[in-house]
């Protein structure tokens, strides 16, 4: 078996790869002791590259076309194996054929949610997954960095590491990122460009490119989501307690002909029902974003507030006339004083809002008791 393998592997001029697997990236030709005919036939094809290595060190690399390995075309080859002029014989050297179409649909996702620092929610936690492609950039530095001498190598070999360092630095690039929650479903291409930034210099390192990098959801905790719906629920109702009572009169409407008086305490029972659940409802939401929900305050004794003193009444303010001038307005108090000290008497004019026009002191009803308080002239010494 191994004489017919020799001698096939001498007769067979033709070296290519006729790809099969959509999943591999570097396959190995195989020949009987790495034995290559001068002058054979290399094809190498669009979405290929030939490498080969010579006893371990890599000689040559040859892009998309048909050649025929001889003397000029494999310069390096030629000098390590010291050939001559004209010199027509069999060398060794392995062949790697490196796929260099594009590799898709691979995935991508956290294992543990990421912590974020909402400016609305405040501390979130979020998961996110999604798909990316990559492309082999560097053949020459994907097999000696990551192949080796793999005969076969599959993407997914590699893919698992590809995914670490992906999740190693999503976290920095959402933080810096800083989207709010309800915003990232609109920003998910401008953050997948800002992320395919930052990862792709860690994929040179192994030869490949990060062609492209799609997130196809970022999402909160299912208690968290759960909120949200009842917020937006709330949101698209408006005014909870009427919605309630169209619900409570809808369900009256269905119940049948009972009677007036069964249809109006039906009524008061859902409307109260609806109160009492929008109640409900709202502390619920409420509680899902407050850290401090269930907590029960102290408690203080009520204590009655007596009630607020009655306005005190409109106090009638007066002009007075003297000697072609107006003075004022006063108070009666102080309309008393000046009686008092006869500087007003009852035929001194006065007006006041509401009166047709200036009358005397004592024509006024308002004003006439202010003169009778005054005392009588002091009897006569004895």
């Amino acid at each position: 078996m191994g004489l017919w393998n020799r001698l096939v592997g001498e007769l067979v001029d033709v070296i290519e790869w006729t790809q099969t697997q959509q999943d591999t990236m570097v396959y190995r030709f195989e020949r009987y002791g790495n034995e290559i005919k001068y002058g054979a036939a290399l094809t190498v094809r669009e979405g290929q590259v030939a490498v080969f290595v010579n006893e371990g060190e890599i000689a040559d690399v040859f892009e998309p076309g048909m050649y025929e390995l001889e003397t000029a075309n494999l310069p390096l080859i030629s000098s390590l194996q010291s050939w001559r002029h004209g010199f027509e014989s069999p060398f060794k050297a392995e062949v790697y054929f490196v796929n260099t179409t594009r590799f898709s649909d691979l995935k991508w996702g956290t294992k543990n949610p990421i912590m974020l620092r909402d400016p609305e929610f405040g501390p979130v936690r979020v998961r996110a997954f999604g798909t990316y492609e990559i492309a082999v950039l560097d053949p020459v530095l994907l097999i000696q960095e990551v192949v080796g001498t793999d005969a076969h190598f599959l993407v997914e070999e590699i893919s698992d590491q590809l995914r670490n360092e992906i999740l190693s630095r999503l976290a920095g690039a959402l933080g810096a990122a800083r989207i709010p929650v309800l915003d990232l479903a609109a920003n998910y291409e401008q953050l997948g460009e800002l992320i395919a930034d930052k990862i792709n210099p860690y994929f040179g390192a192994y030869g490949l490119e990060l062609t492209r990098f799609l997130i196809e959801n970022i999402s909160l905790p299912t208690n968290v989501e759960a909120a949200l719906d009842k917020r937006t629920s709330m949101g698209m109702i408006g005014d909870l307690s009427a919605y309630m009572q169209y619900q409570a009169a809808e369900s009256l409407g269905k119940g049948g002909d009972q009677g007036l008086a069964g249809m109006g305490a039906g009524l008061g029972a859902g409307l109260a029902m609806g109160q009492q659940m929008g109640q409900q409802v709202a502390a619920q939401v409420a509680g899902a974003f407050n850290p401090y929900a269930g907590v029960q305050a102290p408690t203080r004794p009520s204590v009655s507030a007596p009630p607020p003193p009655p306005p005190a009444p409109a106090q009638t303010l007066y002009h007075v006339a003297k000697n072609g001038q107006t003075f004022g307005p006063y108070s009666t108090h102080v309309l008393a004083q000046q009686i008092a000290d006869g500087s007003l008497t009852q035929e001194t004019k006065v007006w006041c809002e509401g009166m047709a026009g200036w009358q005397a002191v004592g024509q006024v009803p308002a004003l006439g008791g202010l003169f009778k308080q005054m005392p009588p002239p002091p009897p006569p010494a004895n």
